[in-house]
Parts: structure tokens; sequence; C-alpha cells
């Protein structure tokens, strides 16, 4: 008999929330950048026709007692469905038999959670350390997770929120106000949440540049989070060929995806002229931020090591508590 350990996503939710997140998103980003990782490629699946959309990602961390592998899928068009848009579950195996110890049922939230949590790692090592004001540009699930994840590492005095609609961007104001206490306005346009931002995160699925070089001014850092396909694009390519340092957060995977790969393929950026990954900064192999008049890139396609590192503290936290229902097969 093979024991499978259920979870689902009440139960993961309890086991890690944001702070956990970050602590194991930086310890996977360390170890990327050392070379003890097993790192797979990636599988996408588009389906334009449904505006549905799915990624499998997994890896291994050197020394961990397990791997995994993650599908996260979603449409767009669930809410007028009724329906959530993200969604996925997590597949656990033990990393000395290959056999499966657990699988995640989280909807998604796994996803959300460590890719707020690189957020948050990318503005702790690239942007100012004293923050006055944060933009953000979308208003959706993840701009609440980036929000949640950056309060951990920043304190800005304020926010300014752009969503295409002023209805959930106020929705948005309220809730983050409500839930961590900072202030949040409603920005009219996106120039006006770009302008004097410290950090400015971009974090929908746009497949059109949307914020311009010349709305970006010195010392800003930017977490560019939406652009995780070949077709997606939130940065004008002349927002790359502007910024002092520009970080991937792995680049092999940013020269396919990712705004890295719009400025590579238009022939403004090269390759050698990346500043380095995100996973050299924190492992103190490169310094991030140097002065406070740099502008800073963050370019996050998300990584499997991400996904793993999340799952396995997961399990190990549900095995230590006695949660979720145990499947023997």
């Amino acid at each position: 008999m093979v024991e499978i350990r259920l979870l689902l996503e009440p139960e993961i939710r309890s086991l890690l929330g944001p702070k956990e997140a970050f602590e194991a998103v930086r310890e996977a980003f360390v170890k990327l950048a050392r070379g003890e990782v097993v790192l797979p490629g990636i599988l996408g699946i588009d389906i334009p026709e449904t505006r549905t959309e799915a990624h499998v990602k997994g890896a291994f961390l050197r020394g961990a007692p397990y791997f995994s592998v993650k599908a996260a899928s979603g449409s767009y068009d669930n809410p007028t469905r009724g329906l959530p848009v993200s969604g996925g579950l997590v597949m656990v195996f033990d990393s000395t038999t290959g056999l499966p110890r657990a699988i995640l049922f989280d909807n998604g939230y796994l996803t959300d959670v460590r890719t707020g949590a690189a957020g948050a790692l990318a503005a702790d090592l690239l942007a100012k350390k004293e923050v006055d004001r944060v933009g953000i540009i979308g208003v959706g699930t993840q701009a609440r997770y980036q929000m949640a994840a950056l309060l951990g590492v920043r304190r800005p005095r304020t926010v300014l929120a752009y969503g295409r609609s002023t209805v959930k961007a106020a929705a948005y104001a309220r809730e983050v106000e409500a839930r961590h206490g900072v202030r949040v306005t409603v920005a009219p346009t996106m120039e006006k949440a770009v302008r004097g931002s410290d950090i400015v995160m971009t974090v929908t699925p746009s497949t059109q540049p949307l914020v311009q070089a010349d709305w970006v001014q010195d010392g800003t850092h930017i977490t560019a989070v939406g652009s995780d396909g070949p077709n997606k694009q939130e940065l004008d390519i002349r927002v790359l060929q502007k910024a002092d340092k520009i970080v991937a957060d792995h680049l092999e995977q940013c020269l396919q995806f990712g705004e890295i790969h719009h400025a590579v393929e238009a022939g403004v950026l090269r390759k050698e002229e990346v500043y380095g990954e995100l996973g050299e900064i924190a492992a103190g192999m490169k310094p991030g931020r140097e002065s406070d008049d740099e502008i800073t890139i963050a370019d996050l396609t998300g990584v499997g090591v991400q996904d793993t590192a999340v799952a396995n503290r997961v399990v190990e936290e549900a095995m230590r508590r006695g949660l979720g229902r145990i499947l023997e097969v």
C-alpha cells in the first residue's frame, strides 16, 4: 500500500501564508542560483477561442524529500460563469522512491501566493529602502497577493491602483485598505499610477505594452508579473532600454517569455545586458540596488522551483500537524 495525503484549499491556506511563502521562495531562488535544482522546461497549453490557458511546471530542490509537478489553469471568462479565474493542483512525489506522497487541491492558491512572494523578494532586493508610493496596474486576484506580500518587506505611505474598471479598482482599494491598513487611491490613468511611484507592479494579462518609458522616473523599481507567455507584454521595450538593471527570475525562461523576450526579439536588448537573476542577488553573488537613482526591473515569468518550494512546505507541515485525508492505493 502507498499512502497519499490529500489536502484541500482551506487546509493548504492554513498551512502556508505570505510569510512562509516568502521564506520558501527566497530559499528556492538561492538554490537555483547555486545550481542546486533540477528544473525541466514548461509545458504550456493555450486555448485562445475560450481564453483558457494552463502551465505545467515542476522541479526538484536537491536535498529535499520531495519533488513536485504543478498544473495551473484558468480562464479569464470564468467570472461571467460564476467561477474563479484560476484553478489547478500540485502532485508531490517522494524524491527517493519516486512514488506519489501528496496531492494538493489548491485551486491555484499556491501559484498565487508564490507569485506574490517572488514580487516581494524582487522589491526587497531592488527597490529603495524607503518607499513613499506604490503604483499598481491591474486590480485582480494577483494584485491582492502582490500587495499582501510587498507589505512584508516595504511599507509605502500610499498606493495608487489602476484598473480598466473603475468599479473593480474602487473595490480593490477598499479591500486593501481594510485588510492591510495602507491608504489606496484609484488612479484615473495608468500614467498617473506610474509617474512618481517608487515601486510599480504590473499584474495584467495584457498582450500589448502598457507602461511607457517617459512615465518612469529615476529611482523607480518595476516588478512585471503578467507576461508569463510569449504573447503577453506589459512594458514598452523602451522601458527596458531605459533601465539601469534588468533582473530575470530565470534568464533562459525570460528569453522565451516575458518582457526580456520582447526586448531581445526587437533588438533593443542583448542577453548579455541582462544584469542577472533574482537568485544571484538573493544569494549575495551580485549586489541589488546600489543607488536611489537606479531604475530597476524584475521580469517575473514564474519558475518551477517556486512551486516545489511552497509545496514542500505545505506537505511537511501537514505531516507534522496530521492534516489531510489519507488515501491508500
